[in-house]
């Protein structure tokens, strides 16, 4: 069977039927014989054989429609295909009636002011035929036109009746409708499978509901969750499970939620309810909720993923400590950068917290669940940049791996990669790096297969590009690429307020760490911490808190701890100054001068007769060294 079947009501629209699918070629379409009930029984046939769209007119087509839950056509009757009947009754000297529904006998308005003698006699659903006919016949009118339905009716009673017949182009136009119903029903159904495959297998709960709290769409998640079939519920009040908890209560009255943690039957969840208004009238809501153990257990997941191959961030701005308005200054703008793609340059110095600012961007950001891939361009061998940074299929050199290998911007995709120390990278690498920062797509090396990429970047330099620029050792477009948004991170000498609450954080995170219990620094301490140059910045810093909180033996912190070098050369003058003094005063104490002499060949042999480190004990230049190392005249 077709996939449209039109059914004829009577022999003449069979016969034109069957020309015009042939004629027209429409390979698809069929016409079969049947009038009323006989027509219902073979539309059923049809459908049951795959008919997807039928065809049909008059009585036969309301009787098919009532009864078939499928898409039915009707064949449109008009006002030429009344003219076009009109030739049987011109020239009879007798009045006439025009009988049947109002789809069928449309056209009349148009043809009474040229037929004198006639009469519409329309035919509401439930009325006799015949008894319409016999009313007609009562006022003299013995003459008909009309459907199949009037037709039979007219012959069994003994009237003429002249057929009401549908034109080519009638019938035509109902194929082609039928054609674009189908084509529509099939991309209904197509998009219906697809869509209901996506709702089915997302990991949230969802229902749907009409302007009536009828259930119009509930997936297997919310089965599982709520333990009802969800054949069950479509069609069905929402109200009629508000007992399994409140947040379906909420729902039913059409509540707007936003991710809010409700309790559905045993299980927590955290839901979602978003009413839907048309014109500003309520049209139901959709309900979306996720068992929080399930969600708890994703994100887990995910996290332990992306630890394992070293690419979360781990700080947020929350971890950046500081006291200064400088540094306030640069998380405002940061923040500020977070909420857009474009590609970010953070400038300064070493050590001042780049990557601890690149980490809290893309915590802040919408790809905060996708990676966070960092690299150190100064740390990549030259002839390893490439490869590690665009990755490689197999065979593309000597050495390289089985399978090949992805590189970091591969790896970073969906999230967000930070280049730290950019402009360490070579002029050539640059130019690679350029298309792909401009095409969003990357080429391994050996492979002619482009691999598209959704990735944030952000760099970070300790030296002045724009210098490098004019020197020509850094491309010009590739830094105007990178230096879309930007901003600097001044030296921890130049907010000296952040020195004290930063050395305080270190402290307590290595006290934790070593199991020691120190309380704070003393007022020496405090002032070396304040008055140091800090070249290292906060690394420097960090290492020096370290070293002291292994070295202090107290409750405080001292400068010997935090200066032990100092503090180690301060203990070597000592101890050699000490072994040369005598138990006793004896009387013959050595000369001041000889004193010394021996006192600095003690220092020298116990620095292993090195000159420089001797000089570094006891602060003084090689000629003064050999100077007073000079036996006494």
């Amino acid at each position: 069977m077709k996939e449209i079947v039109l059914i004829a009501p009577y022999e003449n629209m069979y016969h034109l039927s069957v020309e015009l699918i042939e004629h027209y070629g429409y390979s698809n379409a069929e016409a079969i014989r049947g009038d009323l009930h006989e027509g219902v029984k073979a539309a059923h046939q049809a459908v049951d054989n795959g008919a997807k769209v039928l065809i049909s007119r008059g009585g036969t087509f309301t009787l098919i429609k009532e009864s078939i839950n499928v898409p039915v056509v009707e064949i449109q009757t008009s006002a030429y295909d009344v003219f076009a009947n009109m030739k049987h009754i011109v020239g009879k000297n007798e009045p006439f009636a025009i009988v049947g529904h109002n789809n069928i006998i449309y056209g009349y308005d148009l043809i009474k002011d040229f037929v004198k003698q006639v009469k519409k006699v329309d035919i509401e659903r439930g009325e006799s035929v015949e008894q319409k006919i016999r009313q007609c016949a009562e006022d003299g009118i013995r003459l008909f036109v009309g459907d199949a339905v009037v037709n039979n009716a007219c012959n069994k009673l003994g009237y003429t009746c002249f057929l009401l017949e549908s034109g080519r182009d009638s019938i035509r136009s109902a194929i082609e409708e039928a054609k674009r119903i189908l084509v529509a029903s099939k991309n209904e159904i197509e998009r219906s499978k697809r869509y209901m495959a996506l709702i089915d297998y997302v990991h949230d709960g969802v229902i749907a509901t009409d302007n009536e709290n009828r259930i119009l769409l509930f997936n297997s998640v919310a089965q599982e969750i709520l333990g009802i079939p969800k054949e069950d519920t479509i069609g069905r009040n929402i109200g009629e499970y508000i007992g399994l908890g409140t947040a379906l209560e909420e729902v039913a009255q059409g509540k707007a939620l936003m991710d809010e943690v409700r309790k559905i039957r045993e299980t927590l969840v955290t839901i979602s309810n978003i009413p839907i208004e048309v014109n500003n009238e309520g049209k139901g809501s959709v309900a979306v909720f996720q068992n929080i153990k399930t969600l708890q257990s994703m994100e887990a997941n995910v996290r332990v993923k992306l630890l394992q191959k070293g690419f979360v961030a781990k700080h947020t701005f929350e971890s950046i400590v500081h006291k200064s308005a400088a540094i306030e200054h640069c998380i405002s703008i940061a923040k500020k950068f977070s909420r857009y793609d474009s590609s970010v340059l953070i400038e300064g110095n070493s050590g001042v917290g780049k990557e601890l600012f690149a980490q809290s961007i893309h915590n802040e950001s919408r790809r905060k669940t996708g990676p966070f891939v960092a690299i150190n361009c100064a740390a990549l061998p030259i002839s390893l940049i490439e490869s590690e940074l665009f990755g490689y299929v197999e065979g593309a050199f000597t050495g390289s791996k089985k399978g090949g290998k992805a590189g970091v911007f591969e790896l970073a995709h969906k999230g967000t990669i930070f280049l730290d120390e950019i402009s360490e990278l070579p002029v050539d690498v640059q130019g690679r790096l350029l298309r792909v920062l401009q095409e969003r797509e990357v080429v391994r090396l050996g492979d002619d297969k482009v691999v598209p990429l959704d990735v944030r970047i952000i760099c970070a330099t300790n030296r002045d590009i724009k210098e490098m620029v004019q020197a020509g050792s850094f491309r010009r477009d590739l830094f105007y690429r990178i230096n879309t948004l930007s901003f600097y991170i001044p030296p921890l000498a130049q907010r000296k307020e952040d020195i004290e609450v930063i050395a305080r954080h270190f402290l307590q995170r290595y006290c934790k760490k070593y199991s020691k219990k120190i309380d704070g620094f003393t007022k020496g301490a405090t002032d070396f911490l304040n008055s140091h140059d800090y070249e290292g910045n906060i690394r420097e810093l960090q290492g020096m808190i370290e070293r002291a909180v292994i070295i202090c033996e107290d409750t405080m912190v001292t400068r010997s701890d935090l200066n032990s070098r100092e503090a180690e050369q301060q203990a070597v003058r000592e101890k050699a100054a000490g072994d040369l003094i005598p138990a006793g005063l004896a009387e013959d104490m050595p000369s001041l001068q000889e004193l010394e002499q021996r006192y600095i060949s003690k220092v020298y042999g116990m620095n292993g007769n090195s000159t420089s480190k001797t000089c570094e004990v006891l602060k003084i230049d090689r000629t003064t060294l050999w100077r007073k190392m000079k036996k006494p005249q």
